[in-house]
């Protein structure tokens, strides 16, 4: 047994046929050795020993087959069917195996290619709304000024998935919560610099949607926190805006409340109506539509989405 270790150690065989007695141990107790070793040969145990527990004990621990000596000398044959079969599933495990890893390594690299993108289309996004910032510092129309900024949320919502994207391990998905909670951080500072002092609270669930999906969800979320921060209050008043995110089965219902003046979706909207356009626009992006809650006062706009 030593001997024959040390020689399939030494040098690539195709097969091993291995007997059950030996001068100092069983096939049983060389068998296991052989199996561990580095890029370990099929093993055909070859015994002339009638007992069936050792056939099972040999297939048990490794065997890929098990041929009966007989005294007339049959067994030749069919140990010969046995190597040929033990080497042409052994080749086309070991070239399974080699294509397996051909693909996952062309996955890998077409993966990190993918997060290499997003990380530059998010910060030629960042780019482009510092862009629009220092356009829009050099304006002296308020209402230029205004759309300018808003311009800039809107583009700093959508660097927004992107950067999600580059540090995600799937890059066909977004985690909905960690992403409102950065996104809600970039409007807070947002609305903030303009001078309104309004909270955001954000209940979100743990849940993934598919990254088109996560964009046009994050236009919508940006779109009526902005609206809410510009009308729901009146001025000099601050208040609450809530942002909910709750699973019911395969459905994700999206909630953006506050306690303000309210508006139920009808009617003509304050401002240039852009914004709700842009919702109504996100909303069919998504094959759903915007319900606006009957309420004593605010707003409450959700949203149900199909994971």
């Amino acid at each position: 047994g030593e001997a024959g270790l040390a020689r399939i150690a030494a040098e690539r065989f195709d097969v091993v046929a291995l007997d059950h007695h030996m001068p100092q141990e069983t096939g049983l107790e060389i068998l296991p050795r052989i199996r561990a070793l580095p890029e370990a040969p099929p093993v055909i145990y070859v015994t002339g020993s009638e007992d069936s527990r050792v056939a099972v004990a040999a297939l048990k621990a490794g065997a890929v087959d098990y041929v009966w000596k007989d005294l007339q000398g049959h067994f030749r044959e069919l140990l010969a069917e046995a190597v040929a079969t033990a080497v042409l599933q052994d080749r086309t495990r070991r070239e399974k195996e080699r294509a397996e890893a051909e693909v996952r390594e062309a996955r890998d690299r077409a993966e990190l290619l993918l997060r290499e993108v997003n990380h530059r289309v998010a910060n030629s996004l960042a780019l482009v709304a510092a862009l629009v910032r220092m356009q829009a510092n050099t304006v002296t129309d308020a209402s230029a000024r205004a759309a300018l900024e808003e311009t800039q949320t809107r583009i700093t919502a959508i660097a927004g998935i992107h950067r999600r994207l580059y540090t995600s391990n799937d890059v066909r998905v977004v985690a909905v919560d960690a992403y409102l909670a950065t996104l809600v951080e970039d409007l807070d500072g947002a609305m903030n610099a303009t001078g309104q002092r309004h909270r955001i609270l954000l209940d979100a669930v743990p849940v993934e949607v598919a990254t088109d999906k996560a964009v046009s969800l994050g236009v919508i979320v940006t779109e009526i926190v902005t609206n809410a921060y510009k009308y729901a209050y009146p001025e000099g008043v601050t208040g609450e805006i809530r942002i909910t995110a709750r699973r019911d089965g395969n459905t994700l219902r999206l909630t953006v409340a506050d306690d303000g003046v309210g508006w139920q979706g009808a009617g003509t909207p304050r401002g240039t109506g852009l914004g709700s356009r842009i919702v109504r626009a996100m909303a069919s992006n998504l094959r759903a539509q915007i319900d606006y809650a009957q309420a004593e006062k605010g707003t409450a706009a959700s949203i149900d989405i199909a994971l």
